[in-house]
C-alpha cells in the first residue's frame, strides 16, 4: 500500500466514531483549553502556596481535579513537552535535550492535538506548545509541529528589550537572572497575545469544537510583569529558603554537574535570592492574569460548561531548595509540576488527588475526554477513573529521567514512600529518599548501610520499569 493510501486509510479510520455520530453529536463534544505555563512549579494558591496569588488558575482547580503528585518525564521543556504531546516516553521519542523537533526522531507518530484534527476538531496553537528558546527565539515556528495544528501563532514580544524597571540579578555563573517592572497591562509581550487569539478562536467557534493549546511564556525568565504583579509580593514578604548545613555533602557528583551553572546558589546574596523569588512569584500572577482573561471570555459566551481545561507546567523549578535555581534536577521541586484536569460531567470537582500520576497520561485522559480512539503507541494510562474518583489506587511507581554533559544519566522512580534515584555514566551513583520522614530529600539513605535492604527493593522497582507499575482498572 502507497504511503498516501496508508495515510487516508489511518485517517479514515480514527474518524470513524464521529463520522457514524453524524452532525448532531459534534457540537455536544466539549472544546478542548489545554494551557502550559512555562518553567512553571506548583508555587501555585490552589497548590497550598502560602504567598502566591493565582485566582485564576485556583478557579480551574475548584472545577475539577488538581493532581499533587504529578511527575513529568523529563525535567526539561523540550524533552518533556515532545513526551506530554507524543504520548511516548523520552527512551521512545529519543529526545533527550531541547532544540530539537518531533519529527527528527518519530516521523510518523500522530501527537495530541493531531488526533483531534483527525477527528472532527480544529486544532490551534498560540504561543508556546512544543519547545521555544525564551527569549532568543520568540516569535517564531522553530522545533514547532506542523501536523498538529490548522493554525499557529508565535507572537512575538519584547521581553528582554521591554520598557521598565529593570535589573539583573549578579550572579557567579554567568547566567543573569533578569527582571523587568513595567506600567500597563503589556500589549507588546507574546502571552497578552496568545490569550486574545484564544478568546478570538472560542469568539469564532461557538458551535464548533476546538482543540487549542495556549502556551504562556511566564514564568520563565526573563521575569517580565506589569508593576502592579510585583506591588504583589512586598521584598520583606519573601523568605528564601533555608537549607541544612550539610544538604550538599551527599549529593551525587553527577547531579551536580547536571544542574551545572545553577547551583551554589548561583552565587547569589541573601537580597539576590529574594528578588529572583519575588520577581518568579509575580509573572506566575500574570501569567495567572492571562489565564483569568480567557476563562471570563468562556463564562460571557457561556462556553464554560462546554469546555475541557488542562493547566500544566512543563517541569518543575528550583528556587533555592539544595541551593539550586533552575530544572534539569531529579529533585522533588523539578521533577513534581503542576497538573489540572477540569471536564465537564465529571464527578470530581475541587477535589485533590494525592496518586502517583506521570506526564505521560495527560494524552490519554485529554483524548478521551474528547472521544477519541486511543493510538496504540501510548505509554501512559488515562486519569479518567481519577476524575471520577481522586482517592482510587492508582499507578504503584512514576518515572522521571535526564541527561547532562559527559554521557551522565539519571533515572529516578517514586513510589508511594521513597524516591530512588540511579546516575549512570562517568561517575555513577545512588540517591535513596524516604518521603515520609524526609519530603524535602535532604538524606540520602543510599549512604547508610541499614537501609541496603529497601535499596535493593527500590532498584528492583526501577529495573522492572513503567509496563510493571500500571494502575489497574
Amino acid at each position: 500500500m502507497s504511503p498516501t493510501r496508508r495515510s487516508f486509510f489511518s485517517t479514515a479510520a480514527l474518524a470513524a466514531p464521529y463520522i457514524l455520530l453524524g452532525k448532531k453529536t459534534a457540537p455536544e463534544r466539549p472544546h478542548i483549553l489545554f494551557i502550559a505555563a512555562d518553567d512553571c512549579n506548583s508555587n501555585l494558591g490552589c497548590f497550598g502556596h502560602p504567598i502566591v496569588k493565582s485566582p485564576n488558575v485556583d478557579r480551574i482547580a475548584s472545577m475539577g481535579v488538581r493532581f499533587e503528585r504529578a511527575y513529568c518525564q523529563f525535567p526539561l521543556c523540550g524533552p518533556s513537552r515532545t513526551s506530554l504531546l507524543s504520548g511516548l516516553r523520552p527512551d521512545s521519542t529519543k529526545i533527550f535535550e531541547n532544540q530539537i523537533a518531533i519529527r527528527d526522531t518519530r516521523p510518523d507518530v500522530t501527537t495530541l492535538p493531531q488526533l483531534f484534527r483527525r477527528n472532527g476538531y480544529t486544532s490551534h496553537r498560540y504561543g508556546k506548545m512544543y519547545h521555544m528558546d525564551v527569549p532568543a527565539s520568540v516569535g517564531t515556528d522553530k522545533w514547532d509541529d506542523p501536523p498538529s495544528w490548522d493554525a499557529a501563532v508565535s507572537p512575538p514580544g519584547k521581553e528582554q528589550h521591554t520598557e521598565g524597571e529593570r535589573h539583573s540579578i549578579k550572579t557567579s555563573g554567568g547566567a543573569a537572572w533578569q527582571w523587568i517592572s513595567f506600567s500597563g497591562d503589556g500589549k507588546d509581550q507574546a502571552d497578552d497575545r496568545a490569550a486574545e487569539l484564544a478568546i478570538e478562536t472560542f469568539e469564532k467557534n461557538r458551535g464548533k469544537p476546538v482543540f487549542i493549546g495556549l502556551g504562556f511564556l511566564r514564568p520563565h525568565v526573563p521575569n517580565v510583569a506589569p508593576s502592579r504583579f510585583f506591588d504583589m509580593y512586598p521584598m520583606g514578604a519573601i523568605r528564601p529558603v533555608v537549607n541544612p548545613p550539610n544538604d550538599r555533602d551527599d549529593i551525587p557528583k553527577a547531579s551536580e554537574i547536571a544542574i551545572n551553572t545553577r547551583a551554589n546558589d548561583m552565587g547569589m546574596d541573601e537580597n539576590g535570592k529574594r528578588e529572583a523569588i519575588r520577581s518568579y512569584y509575580a509573572t506566575i500572577s500574570y501569567m495567572d492574569w492571562q489565564v483569568g482573561r480567557v476563562l471570563a471570555a468562556l463564562d460571557k459566551l457561556k462556553l464554560m460548561e462546554k469546555t475541557a481545561i488542562v493547566f500544566w507546567g512543563d517541569h518543575g523549578y528550583h528556587l533555592g531548595e539544595h541551593h539550586r535555581w533552575h530544572k534539569r534536577s531529579l529533585f522533588e521541586e523539578s521533577a513534581k509540576a503542576p497538573l489540572i484536569v477540569a471536564a465537564p460531567g465529571r464527578k470530581a470537582r475541587g477535589r485533590a488527588c494525592r496518586s502517583l500520576v506521570e506526564f505521560i497520561d495527560i494524552y490519554p485522559t485529554v483524548a478521551q475526554i474528547g472521544g477519541m480512539p486511543l493510538p496504540p503507541h501510548l505509554e501512559g494510562q488515562s486519569l479518567m477513573p481519577l476524575l471520577e474518583n481522586p482517592s482510587r489506587s492508582w499507578k504503584s511507581a512514576a518515572f522521571t529521567q535526564m541527561a547532562a554533559p559527559e554521557g551522565i544519566v539519571g533515572r529516578a522512580v517514586r513510589t508511594d514512600r521513597y524516591c530512588y534515584i540511579r546516575w549512570t555514566g562517568p561517575h555513577p551513583d545512588e540517591e535513596l529518599f524516604d518521603h515520609k520522614t524526609d519530603p524535602k530529600e535532604y538524606t540520602n539513605l543510599a549512604r547508610k548501610t541499614e537501609h541496603a535492604g529497601l535499596l535493593r527493593r527500590m532498584r528492583g522497582v526501577l529495573d522492572r520499569g513503567w509496563t510493571a507499575a500500571k494502575a489497574k482498572v
